[in-house]
């Protein structure tokens, strides 16, 4: 049955060829999310949104759904220019027989890049050419992915704690605010969490403060 099995694989290798490439297939779709997810700006804001819940200290409202799903809707929005031009100019020829499958895949990264780079410190993209050994690009379209991607990451990574700083810090001197004075009255068993918190909710919706954290996201890629 094996020497049998191995015949027809012998004299027919496009079995073998067709395999490889479903099981390449499957390795990219399982791969896919994750880097989507590092190609977009949804890291970013579902950090900026973990931060806002954390220096409310509301524990788990909004919950995790409610958050991911706000970050998910917020990435297409932004995104929405970017997946438009990859449509228009890698899938649609692709799937109409215009190009070749490695063509469209140049097409559909020449949009991506140019996102990633206008948000990529150089700092960090140098860090990765450098240790990859890769030359200076002269051009976006000449960055190659395997450094952008991480470089891409790491910016946003520093710049969404960045917001989260700027956010902790009103909440932070409310809760300085209500633990001096608990200590002054000589109330020091009693949680200045406790105390605090509905202060810090009623200064959040005073100032509309959704409002203000999605405005920043959507200008900061503007």
């Amino acid at each position: 049955m094996n020497n049998s099995i191995a015949d027809i694989l012998s004299h027919q290798p496009q079995y073998v060829a067709t395999s490889v490439q479903l099981l390449l297939l499957i390795t990219v779709l399982s791969l896919a999310p994750s880097i989507l997810i590092l190609m977009t700006s949804f890291t970013r804001i579902v950090i900026v949104l973990s931060f806002v819940r954390t220096s409310l200290s509301t524990q788990q409202t909004p919950p995790n759904q409610v958050l991911i799903g706000l970050a998910l809707f917020l990435t297409m929005f932004i995104m929405a220019p970017v997946f438009s031009q990859v449509n228009h100019d890698a899938l649609k020829p692709y799937l109409k027989g215009q190009i070749s499958e490695k063509e469209a895949m140049a097409r559909a990264e020449d949009p991506f890049k140019e996102f990633m780079a206008k948000q990529t410190r150089k700092k960090d993209l140098n860090l990765f050419l450098e240790f990859g050994h890769l030359r200076e690009p002269k051009t976006v379209k000449d960055i190659p992915m395997t450094a952008l991607v991480p470089a891409y990451t790491i910016s946003e990574l520093k710049t969404a704690f960045e917001m989260g700083f700027m956010i902790f810090i009103p909440f932070l001197v409310i809760d300085m605010v209500v633990a001096s004075v608990l200590m002054a009255m000589g109330m020091m068993m009693l949680p200045p969490v406790i105390i605090s918190l509905p202060f810090k909710i009623l200064l959040f919706i005073m100032v509309d403060g959704w409002y203000l954290v999605v405005q920043s996201l959507l200008i900061g890629y503007s």
